[in-house]
């Protein structure tokens, strides 16, 4: 049996002196979710292997006698991964599924692509389907979708998420990825946790993942960043040296995340991390105290908004007041912050861009993702808004403006966020962080700085469409 697991990019990989400074233009860290299937199922199939568009292009002639393709779709991928799902539809006999964020939570679109929509997290089911398919038959577990003989959509019932999921990717199954790693816009990821108790209105992973918060066992999180920095590592000269923990809330069993951390210190391990945080973390000395010892050198914070009635309109539990001391917290524990910011909420208006830069030079924030909202089916702020989209072209679903504001024009609004980004990545500012930032991030700073130059590329080519759209809604949705 033949297996090859897919991951599309929304711009397919192609060798270019950019992907040794641009992140997410030509390259881009391949997922860690579908790696860890792809890990799984080789304990079972031999021939098991995965391509991430993200670091390589797709050697057709290995996949196309796969006996299971399965592809792995976020909503900004979705449309490529339509492409290459009907393609091996059409020049294959393999079976072909598809999963993923987008997948799962969008299955009466995706099944249209594919034999099967695997629902929900794989580690347990991708198996049952991998035996199906090998006695040649049927798949009827729960946790599909597909549709039937006569067209009707199928869905087999929700699955119980995993209550354990120790399994460590196995980063040599991706092809090329050994060879890429050196790379310093490719860092090496380890997800610990799933699930997150809070339940902001655009957030997709908590109705990907629920609201329980799940755990690895400590030693089984610390073996993982063993080994992800030796593959990072291993053949490569690195000036960039950062480890990012990507759980969406890594904080949320606190208990658990002090364990975590201990053991850290305890391994020995020296190397930089960075993690995505709520902002009330900031008030925890003694977690603070011990990810500084850890080897944190940043915390990535959701911190979305800067004014509480944006907070309150999506249900995001924050103050400005409170972020602004959580913030400063975080820089008396010797660590920098690292914003995500969303803009185009209902009640932002012209202007917004540059409260936003002033907010982040002012406290000192040294780096940020800046995007316009984003609407992800299956979320209470996309079926809230469906009647504003101004489209449904999901390749540009990863930043752009894509609905009607309330109180600016979707053009307005793009050109808020390049605004925002011009200020906080500025040539001056380029300068001052090579002069006044510790080694680390000036390097991050000066990525960031071409990064965000090639973000604005794309976001300006975007504004004659969107000066054609500042009509109100209703307008076709066409793209």
């Amino acid at each position: 049996m033949k297996i090859r697991f897919i991951e599309p990019g929304n711009r397919p990989y192609k060798s270019t002196i950019l992907n040794y400074f641009v992140y997410d233009r030509y390259i881009r860290t391949p997922s860690v979710g579908l790696n860890t299937l792809a890990t799984i199922v080789k304990a079972r199939v031999e021939d098991t292997l995965m391509y991430s568009e993200s670091i390589s292009r797709l050697v057709m002639e290995d996949i196309l006698d796969a006996d299971l393709i399965l592809i792995g779709i976020f909503t900004f991928s979705a449309n490529r991964g339509y492409e290459l799902a009907r393609y091996f539809k059409e020049h294959s006999r393999a079976v072909v599924v598809m999963g993923g964020l987008h997948a799962s939570m969008n299955y009466p679109e995706a099944v249209r692509y594919c034999d099967y929509v695997l629902l929900g997290e794989g580690d347990e089911s991708v198996l049952e389907l991998v035996e199906a398919v090998r006695r040649g038959e049927k798949p009827e577990f729960p946790g599909l979708a597909y549709l039937s003989e006569n067209g009707e959509l199928v869905h087999t019932g929700n699955r119980k998420p995993p209550e354990t999921f120790e399994t460590i990717p196995d980063r040599t199954l991706i092809y090329r990825y050994q060879k890429m790693a050196g790379h310093n816009t490719l860092w090496g990821q380890v997800h610990a946790s799933r699930g997150c108790p809070h339940n902001c209105d655009y957030c997709a992973l908590v109705r990907h993942f629920g609201h329980k918060v799940r755990t690895r066992t400590p030693d089984n999180v610390i073996e993982d960043i063993r080994r992800t920095i030796a593959f990072q590592e291993q053949g490569h000269h690195r000036l960039l040296k950062v480890l990012w923990i990507t759980d969406d809330n890594f904080f949320a069993d606190r208990e658990w995340a002090v364990a975590v951390l201990k053991k850290l210190i305890d391994s020995g391990i020296k190397y930089n991390f960075t993690v995505q945080a709520r902002y009330e973390v900031g008030f925890d000395d003694e977690m603070l105290d011990l990810l500084k010892r850890a080897g944190f050198r940043e915390l990535a914070m959701g911190i979305e908004f800067i004014d509480d009635e944006s907070f309150a309109l999506y249900h995001k539990k924050s103050t400005r007041q409170e972020i602004i001391a959580a913030i400063e917290n975080i820089h008396r524990h010797g660590l920098a912050v690292r914003g995500l910011f969303i803009l185009g909420a209902d009640n932002h208006r012209v202007g917004i861009g540059d409260k936003l830069a002033d907010f982040v030079i002012k406290h000192h924030i040294q780096g940020v993702l800046i995007q316009c909202m984003y609407f992800v089916p299956g979320t209470p702020v996309y079926e809230k808004n469906k009647d504003r989209l101004l489209h449904e072209d999901w390749s540009k679903y990863n930043g752009n403006t894509v609905h009607y504001p309330k109180n600016m024009t979707p053009y307005e609004l793009q050109l808020e966020q390049i605004k925002a980004s011009r200020r906080i990545y500025s040539f001056r500012r380029l300068l001052g962080a090579l002069l006044h930032e510790d080694w680390l991030h000036k390097l991050l700073f000066a990525g960031e700085y071409f990064w965000h130059m090639s973000v604005r590329s794309d976001l300006k080519k975007e504004l004659p469409y969107l000066k054609e759209r500042s009509g109100r809604p209703g307008e076709s949705r066409e793209r």
